[in-house]
C-alpha cells in the first residue's frame, strides 16, 4: 500500500499509528508540502485535492486522514475493536473523529497556520479556541481512560496525533487533567508511538526555530 504523507502532520501520523495497530505494511512516500510536491501532475492525478494523507491500496485511492483510518480497520483489522460495529459505540467513535476534524484540529491551524506559513504571531483569539476544544475534550474524559469508550479506537489514535502535535508546539496540558491522564496512558497503549515521538520531535524542532523567526 502506498502511503503519501509528511512526518509532522497529525493526520499524517494517525494513519501510521493505525496501520502500527494493525500490523499493515506502508510504502511510505514523503511529500514536500514546502517545495509544492503536492501539485505535481502524477500527484494530482491520484488525489485532485493534493492533500496528505492519501493512500493507494492495490489501485484504490483514498485521502482525508479520518476516512483512512475507518477504511484500514474495516478491510484489514482481525476484529472491530478499533471501529466498533454497534451503532451506538460506533456513533460515539465518528462523533469524536469529526470533533477532531472540525474543532480541536481546526484549532490548531487557525492558530499555528500564521506562524507556520506567515512567520506571524498566532492570534490570541485563536489560542482561545485551543483552550475551549481542550475544555471539550477533558469533559468527555471524565471518569474513563479512552475518548470513545472503554477500550483503544481509532478516535483515540486521531486525536493523540492532534494533541501531541499541540504538545510539540508547547502546549501545556496541565488545566486539563483527564487529557493529561489519558496522554499518559496513550504513550503506553498506542502502537507507532515510538515513530509519532520521533516526528514530534522533528516538529517541535522546527516550531521552535518558527518561533525564534517569528520574535525576530
Amino acid at each position: 500500500m502506498d502511503f503519501y504523507y509528511s512526518p509532522g502532520s497529525a493526520p499524517c501520523r494517525s494513519v501510521l499509528m493505525t496501520a502500527a495497530a494493525l500490523g499493515v505494511q506502508l510504502n511510505k512516500k514523503i511529500v514536500n508540502a514546502l517545495e509544492k510536491e503536492q501539485l505535481k501532475p502524477e500527484f494530482v492525478k491520484i488525489n485532485p485535492q493534493h492533500t496528505v494523507p492519501t493512500i493507494v491500496d492495490n489501485g484504490f485511492a483514498l485521502w482525508e486522514s479520518r476516512a483512512i483510518l475507518v477504511y484500514l480497520v474495516q478491510k484489514y483489522g482481525k476484529d472491530d475493536s478499533l471501529y466498533p460495529k454497534d451503532p451506538k459505540q460506533q456513533a460515539i467513535v465518528n462523533q469524536r473523529l469529526y470533533f477532531d476534524m472540525g474543532v480541536l484540529y481546526k484549532s490548531f491551524t487557525d492558530y499555528f497556520h500564521p506562524i507556520f506559513i506567515l512567520n506571524k504571531p498566532g492570534d490570541p483569539e485563536d489560542f482561545k479556541k485551543i483552550e475551549t476544544a481542550l475544555g471539550f475534550l477533558n469533559t468527555f474524559l471524565e471518569g474513563q481512560e479512552y475518548v470513545a469508550g472503554d477500550h483503544l479506537t481509532i478516535a483515540d489514535i486521531a486525536i493523540l496525533a492532534t494533541v501531541s502535535t499541540l504538545v510539540s508546539a508547547n502546549v501545556e496540558l496541565k488545566s486539563y487533567p483527564n487529557v493529561a491522564k489519558w496522554y499518559a496512558n496513550a504513550e503506553k497503549v498506542v502502537p507507532g508511538w515510538s515513530e509519532n515521538l520521533e516526528s514530534m520531535a522533528q516538529m517541535k524542532q522546527w516550531y521552535d526555530a518558527k518561533m525564534k523567526d517569528v520574535k525576530a
